[in-house]
């Protein structure tokens, strides 16, 4: 398994704050309250399936007095199936809309085939995937909230020789139950995240105990890296 660090994908199309924040949290990290800086070296210490690629990107500076921002793709071979971003929001005094002093906000995207994109029951099967990836690994969580969204692309012209493409696009965020110290199991939530980053991807079962994971057929072109 790979530890929690790679490369970075393209980073379009998705949490615009993130982009324009500076690098990591407004505060310095040996600043931060000790809750945030624990649950930020479990993230970065999280071992990570090697087909997913993760690393540090820079984090929202409006959503939160303390942010850590990952981005990942899941990679096979030279080719993207799928990327994503992941941030953990602080608020030491709490937060009334998340229940908690911790956030946990994401943004997931794939490929899909049109006939795959057409149908109806996929925004309903796409969020089924998040909340049972925190199930799978019995991760507590609370005020769970989010959008799927389904995009299709036709070219014309010059372009016209390109076929249509559809895209799946998870917006999601949750607040992590706290532990010991006030501090939420990061490493296992991140774990979580990239089941789904794998499961949206098309990816087989990381082990056994997921052989009930419903995944997505290969995508017919996936991005180039």
């Amino acid at each position: 398994m790979a530890a929690a660090q790679g490369r970075l994908s393209d980073g379009t199309g998705g949490m615009d704050d993130a982009k324009e924040a500076g690098e990591g949290d407004r505060h310095s990290h040996n600043t931060a309250p000790p809750a945030f800086r624990a649950a930020v070296e479990a993230l970065r210490a999280a071992r990570l399936r090697p087909q997913i690629e993760v690393e540090q990107t820079k984090a929202p500076q409006r959503l939160a007095p303390y942010a850590y921002a990952l981005e990942a793709a899941v990679v096979d071979g030279d080719q993207d199936l799928a990327d994503g971003r992941l941030v953990l929001l602080h608020d030491p005094a709490g937060h009334d809309a998340w229940r908690g002093a911790f956030r946990l906000v994401t943004l997931v995207r794939a490929e899909l085939e049109p006939e795959m994109a057409a149908d109806p029951l996929l925004p309903d099967v796409c969020w089924s995937w998040l909340t049972g990836a925190l199930q799978a690994r019995g991760l507590a969580y609370g005020e769970p909230s989010g959008t799927v969204t389904r995009a299709s692309s036709h070219y014309f012209g010059g372009l016209s020789e390109r076929p249509a493409a559809s895209q799946i696009e998870i917006r999601a965020s949750w607040t992590p139950r706290e532990g010991l110290g006030g501090v939420p199991d990061t490493a296992a939530h991140l774990a979580s995240w990239c089941d789904l980053l794998a499961q949206v991807a098309g990816l087989p079962p990381a082990g056994p105990g997921d052989a009930s994971v419903v995944t997505l057929p290969q995508r017919r072109d996936p991005q180039s890296r």
